[in-house]
């Protein structure tokens, strides 16, 4: 799969995982849409990119803000083929200390909006018969951490939606991808959210020496090419943890094989 006249649009793009993406896609001949809160971190980003790009800034919990973004990018670009689904926040706090509201807050951000922006764009894909939806999900994605109990839900959830959404498009032309990244360098622990709801302000030593959030989007990209539905990119005893727990292909084939016996359509049937 080549990426070349291809156009993608990125969610969180202003930094970090979203940013390196833009500048991949970029490198490998993509127009980028980039979108996030910071209008002028979007389009320092936007700066890097040699091939062109769109800027659309909003929040992702601003459903109406996402659907005017939505309809922007589909008419600048024709037609989107790429969309990652990568705006999130971490989490650094026990769970007998984190209000009910940083749940909240966190599941909101990383799961509802990014489903709701993926809904958006399902009618666009399935009608062109073609696309790729990628979901940033975590290593914490599929293994509880601690003092990430609110983002492993979300990441979880993630996960869940996107596999059950894969099976029911598998007719359709338009491919799913889930990215579980281990610790790459990024300021996704500065960003974290407290007990309180505070970013934390500071950052771990396992992120600041983690995969450059440059050479994780190559990896993932090229995993993306190769038609990965399950893409791990870490390293060591993070990278061991997602290979314990990763999906066999043959576990997706047989639920896919489900939709294509007719599964959804009898069960349509039995609701009347």
């Amino acid at each position: 799969m080549s990426f070349e006249g291809q156009c993608w649009w990125i969610t969180g793009a202003s930094s970090g995982i979203g940013a390196a993406l833009a500048r991949e896609l970029g490198k490998r001949g993509a127009r980028v849409i980039l979108s996030g809160r910071d209008e002028a971190r979007l389009s320092e980003v936007a700066g890097d990119i040699a091939t062109e790009t769109l800027t659309l800034p909003f929040d992702v919990r601003d459903e109406d803000a996402m659907l005017a973004a939505r309809d922007k990018a589909v008419e600048w670009s024709g037609g989107i083929d790429g969309f990652v689904a990568n705006a999130g926040v971490s989490q650094r706090s026990r769970a007998t200390k984190t209000a009910m509201q940083v749940y909240r807050d966190i599941i909101d951000i990383d799961l509802t909006a990014q489903i709701a922006a993926s809904q958006a764009l399902l009618e666009h894909m399935t009608n062109r018969g073609s696309g790729k939806l990628l979901f940033i999900s975590s290593i914490a994605g599929k293994v509880g951490v601690p003092m990430r109990t609110a983002y492993c839900a979300a990441k979880f959830g993630l996960a869940g939606y996107a596999d059950a959404l894969r099976a029911e498009l598998s007719r359709d032309g338009v491919g799913v991808h889930v990215i579980y990244p281990g610790s790459v360098a990024t300021d996704v622990s500065r960003n974290a959210l407290t007990g309180s709801g505070e970013k934390r302000g500071r950052s771990d030593d396992v992120i600041d020496n983690g995969i450059p959030a440059d050479e994780a989007a190559n990896t993932m990209l090229d995993a993306v090419a190769a038609n990965q539905r399950e893409i791990i990119v870490a390293r060591g005893m993070e990278e061991a943890m997602g290979e314990m727990r990763r999906t066999p292909d043959q576990l997706f084939d047989q639920v896919a094989g489900m939709v294509a016996s007719g599964y959804m359509e009898k069960m349509e049937a039995e609701e009347g």
